[in-house]
Formats: C-alpha cells, structure tokens, sequence
C-alpha cells in the first residue's frame, strides 16, 4: 500500500465571485490605450468555511485530488480519487466528478458508483482461496477508492467515456483482519484492484461498469510475511493503482500503472472491450521474469533496486515524436513534486533532460515540472503532484493539473494541510539549452490558469522592472521562496540572478544567462486583488531545477 495514501486528509471549498481587471501594463505597445475587461476568479483558497456537502454546487476547484481530465460533449469532465475537507464526501458516492466549459469554472457531477462493485470482493475471495487462504466476508473488506484516470475514445464509431479506476484493499493477507497496527499479524496489506467502466452521458452519472483489469501482483509466490510495519520491502512487485491510459498513433491501447513498489507497469488493452490483450493468469509468481511476462512490461522504476521507492502516478501523453511520462515523487501531504520523461516509444526506454535512463532506475529524474513553493504575500503551496495532463480541445495548448494542499497550520487552522485545490496550469514547452533550440520539455506555469486573454505581441520593453524568482530546486518537505529579480533596460540582471539577459519576441523566450524560460501571461494570485501579469518557466538539461517567475512591478 503508498505511503501516500496512509497521509491521506481529507478536505472542502469557497464560493467562486469575479472582478473585472483593467491592466494597461500587460498591453503591447503597439495596441490602442482601450479598457480590456474580463473576470478574474477571487475565490479563497482557504475553503473551510464552506466545506460541507450541502455547498458541494459552490465548490468549484474544491476538494480535488489525483485529478483526471477528458473532454466530451462540449464539457471538460474531471474525476479523482474519494478525498474531502472533513470526509463530508462519505456516503455519496465514489469518484466524485466536476465539469467546466472553460477550465476555469467547474460544477459538481456526480461519481460512477456508490458501493464497491461485486466482482472486487469476489475477485479477492476466488484468489485468497487458490492461496490457500481464508476468504473475507464482504462486509469485513476495507476498501479505497483511489486515482481514476478518463480518457475519450471512440468504439465502434461512438464516443464515449472511459474509467479505470482503482481500489485498494485494507486487509492483512494472512488472517483477513483490517490493517492497523493493532491486528498486524506479520503478513502485508491485501492487493489493489484496477477496474474500468464506461458512459456515454456523464452527465447525469450514468456508467456502466465492466469489471477487473488487473490488480496488485507478486514474484514472491506465497512469501507474503511481513517482518515488522518498518518493514518496507514489498511482497508486491506491482501495486495496482494509479492507472493511465493512452491510445498510440497506431491505435494501439495500453494501461500504465504502479506506484511505491517496483515501478510502472506497461499492459497492452484490446481497443474494443479495453480489457487485458493477453490473459494474465495468477497474480503471483517465483521470479520477477515470469510475472512481468504476464503482468506488463516494467517501464519505469526510480531506484532499480528499491521495493520502495516514493514514486508513483504516472501519467503518458504522446507529442511530436516522443512519449511523455510524468511521474510524482515522495509523500504527498507537503513533499510531492512532478518529474517527466519521456521516449520514442511506448515500451521505452524512458530518459530525462540529462539523458539517465528512468527505464532501468539510474537515479533521480529531471526536469522538475512542479514542486512546493512559496511566492511573496502568501502561504504558497505544497503537495503539487499526481498530475493529469491534457490538451485543449482543438488547439496547440497542453494543462497541467494536481491538487494543491495549503501549508500546515495556515491561518492558525491545525488541518490546513487538507485542504486540498484544484490547479489548473498552462504548460510551456522550454528548449533544453540555447543551442538545442528544438528539445523541447515541458514545464507548468507557476500561477493557475485564469483564461486570461491574448493581449498580442509580448515586447522587451514589457519584461524591464522587477519580478519574484523562484528557483525550484528538489528540497525533500521544503517550499522554494521567492527572491526579487531585476531586469535591467541595459540587458543586465540584479537580485535573485546576475549576468546578462536576452527575449525572443517571436517565441516568447527569455534567456537567463544559459537558461531559456517561456513567457506568458497570467493572473497574480497572490495580489490584493488579483491582477494580470507576466509569467515564466523554463529549465536547462545542466540545471536540475526550474526557474519560475513572475513581474511584480
């Protein structure tokens, strides 16, 4: 079971109101001095005062974690994994959903389901007793309800939606008994199940589901004993959560799942029934080989030689050539970060910037796509991770999206940590160094999207002044600050950097000394009240970490 899951809180929202925003300091030069007037979302981040279920219809991008995106029938439906301020969700259902026209404002839907499906327990029971061991009475199964992924494809000339979700069993496997400390008999938690169901009007909750995929498997045969709850040497090779799902140029399906444990797991789906191409036999095995054989290649792993190893939540997308994994690291109540890599090929091997083979686990993965920071005037954020990654129907434009957790005890509240928001971010797509102007990664911005609009020609003159620079470096636990940064008119910097800096109009590239960063656009959360402003992200292959800017003045 991840460790991320055990640090699970749950959490709550705010209502959404707007303001109009004038910004003449945002405009080109060369655009008439006219009033450009659009809304800018001012909900609080702090949604505590409304967090029961009652104000579930108030919520917008309250009480989002582990979020998946798809679009369909003119909406983008978004579904995650079962997490509240206060557990105000229990009992209404799992999965719970939101939809939004413009990513910016979203309305509760409901979730797929509002027990367990059967087959999970029956499934469970029919393994445990091919193991030799007892069955659970279904009302004595612990159950989670954890990271769906949703993606749009089309069967059979209709579209439609499809879930694979997944749920983790809170049992021990030698005597059955749920898993706490107390009745801890020297065995590991029971397995994960990864399941997958179908809609065609999402809208009114209505899914059909269509029962197993896979679930948690083992090439430790029978050896399931656990020597202590320190013990963290997993029985099982992989952890069925956090399923993602692509469909390749050529049409060829494929589940990628895996978290903490071995690594990532790459199964091949038939298109039609979206179901295991292959049969997968028992979940079980004496040797790494043979289980892989049945259970999906091993993709992706941190450390080849760690059977725990903080990474988790992949998420595959497929652009210009290459395949990008994005994968979270560490525990997710304050530490959680976002890394990428990427391949020409679907099976791998996957490499980062610097060129280390995330493939066979040749250490810690770069570029850093997001990470705890803290920008000035605000708590900022923390626990930034298990993304999705989509793109705007019928445009060039790619989102990012992860729940953010305020810091603990902001605002004197104990539990801030649990508060859990949607983020919304553009990604921009940042060349490697100066002289490989066409390697491109992605990078998220570091304020959420508010659908600001494009107000032409970003000019020089327009960077000149000072901004707050982020340098987010990997600091286990710990948010990167904000220090001032001055670009100077004379093409030098003070403050945060020094050295030289340069801007491609053409394609909104700032050079940073050696680092290139995009620029764009976006609303200023932190400010009172929120204003429009520019942004940056970008990183270089010798870096090991993103710069992330805004201009304050």
């Amino acid at each position: 079971m991840s460790v991320k899951y055990l640090m699970i809180l749950s959490i709550g929202i705010i209502a959404l109101s707007y303001i109009g925003c004038k910004d003449d300091d945002i405009k080109p030069d060369n655009k008439p001095d006219t009033d450009t007037i659009f809304t800018i979302p001012t909900y609080a981040d702090d949604y505590s005062p409304i967090a029961s279920w009652e104000n579930r219809n108030i919520w917008n991008l309250a009480n989002v974690h582990d979020p998946s995106v798809a679009y369909y029938n003119g909406y983008y439906y978004m579904y995650g994994t079962d997490a509240s301020y206060g557990n105000v969700h229990e009992g209404h259902g799992h999965f719970q959903g939101k939809r939004s026209k413009d990513l910016v404002n979203w309305e509760w839907v409901g979730g797929p389901f509002y027990e367990a499906p059967s087959w999970i327990a029956d499934s469970l029971n029919a393994i445990r007793s091919r193991m030799g061991l007892d069955t659970i009475a279904k009302e004595n199964i612990s159950y989670g309800y954890w990271a769906p992924v949703v993606r749009r494809v089309n069967i059979g000339g209709q579209d439609i939606l499809r879930m694979y979700y997944s749920i983790p069993i809170f049992n021990y496997i030698k005597t059955g008994k749920v898993s706490t400390s107390s009745n801890f008999d020297g065995s590991w938690t029971e397995r994960a199940f990864i399941g997958m169901c179908e809609s065609t009007n999402p809208a009114g909750a209505e899914w059909t589901d269509k029962g197993f995929i896979t679930c948690s498997s083992s090439d430790r045969g029978l050896n399931y004993s656990r020597s202590s709850l320190s013990d963290w040497n997993a029985y099982f090779y992989y952890n069925a959560i956090d399923p993602t799902y692509i469909v390749t140029p050529e049409g060829k399906h494929y589940l990628i799942h895996g978290s903490w444990h071995s690594g990532f797991a790459l199964l091949q789906l038939d298109p039609l029934t979206g179901k295991p191409l292959n049969s997968l036999g028992e979940p079980y095995a004496n040797t790494a080989s043979e289980l892989t054989a049945r259970y999906g290649t091993r993709i992706g792993t941190r450390t080849a030689s760690s059977r725990w190893q903080g990474s988790e939540a992949p998420e595959i997308i497929y652009k210009d050539g290459y395949y990008y994994l994005f994968l979270a690291y560490d525990a997710l109540d304050i530490p959680y970060n976002t890394r990428v890599v990427r391949s020409t090929s679907i099976e791998g091997p996957y490499f980062d910037i610097t060129g280390r083979n995330f493939t066979n686990g040749e250490g810690d993965c770069y570029p850093i796509v997001t990470h705890p920071y803290k920008f000035n005037l605000s708590y900022g954020w923390v626990g930034i991770a298990h993304c999705c990654i989509f793109q705007k129907e019928n445009t060039n434009e790619w989102f990012y999206m992860s729940q953010g957790r305020l810091p603990a005890n902001v605002g004197g509240n104990p539990y801030s940590n649990a508060i859990m928001m949607g983020h919304v971010r553009r990604i921009v797509w940042c060349p490697a160094s100066p002289d490989e102007p066409d390697n491109l990664w992605p990078i998220a911005l570091p304020e959420r999207y508010a659908a600001v609009p494009d107000y032409g020609t970003i000019t020089k003159d327009s960077l000149t002044g000072t901004w707050e620079h982020i340098t987010l470096k990997y600091s286990y636990g710990q948010q990167n600050s904000a220090s001032a940064l001055t670009l100077n008119t004379d093409g030098t910097m003070s403050g945060a950097l020094t050295g030289n800096w340069s801007y491609d109009e053409t394609k909104k590239q700032l050079t940073l000394n050696n680092v290139v960063v995009c620029v764009e656009r976006e609303v200023d959360w932190e400010a009172n009240p929120r204003r429009v402003t520019f942004v940056y992200a970008g990183t270089g292959k010798n870096l090991n970490a993103t710069y992330w800017g805004k201009k304050t003045k």
